[in-house]
């Protein structure tokens, strides 16, 4: 890894084994250029070039999440997960039975990144950050997981599976973009 300046910016550099270049912005306001092994300076300028209007954009969403980003103490943190033991298997045991579909197993994780996920074997996590948003989000998220099971991808008949059980998902899913 590598911390580069250039056009106006600071960047870090991850070379790797892929085939196409990737600009990414993390959490905190770090421009990171995700590049093929072979690639030159001159293709380095002439994407940060080609996407400074998408770099501006993102770095000001970015720092506006920052901003409104919110600290949870301890307390907070094992009450929200205390919430979530009570809640989530419930509801995915409620949406289980409507659905036809069996997890392996339902956990609580302390993911930050993610709402939830599905294993290969079908084990459903959620995060307890979840619990921070309203109930309608929450289904959406364990019906999304749940589809998993049926569908590892996020294909039409995938999202066609969801919209079954929430014809409104789409809305749901807006509600957890907005923090």
């Amino acid at each position: 890894m590598i911390m580069v300046i250039a056009l106006d910016y600071e960047y870090r550099v991850i070379k790797s084994k892929r085939k196409t270049a990737a600009i990414e912005i993390d959490e905190d306001c770090n421009l990171i250029l995700r590049l093929p092994l072979r690639y030159s300076q001159k293709s380095v300028d002439k994407l940060i070039s080609d996407h400074k209007e998408w770099i501006e954009k993102h770095m000001i969403i970015q720092r506006e999440k920052q901003k409104n980003k919110i600290i949870l103490s301890d307390e907070q943190i094992k009450a929200l997960r205390s919430r979530a033991m009570d809640i989530i298997p419930e509801r995915v045991e409620y949406f289980s039975n409507i659905m036809g579909l069996k997890p392996s197993g339902v956990k609580i994780t302390s993911a930050q990144k993610r709402f939830g996920s599905c294993s290969g074997k079908n084990s459903l996590c959620f995060s307890y950050i979840l619990m921070q948003y309203p109930m309608e989000t929450v289904d959406y998220v364990v019906v999304h997981e749940l589809a998993h099971i049926v569908h590892k991808n996020h294909s039409k008949e995938f999202y066609r599976l969801i919209e079954k059980y929430l014809p409104d998902y789409k809305l749901r899913e807006k509600m957890l973009k907005r923090r």
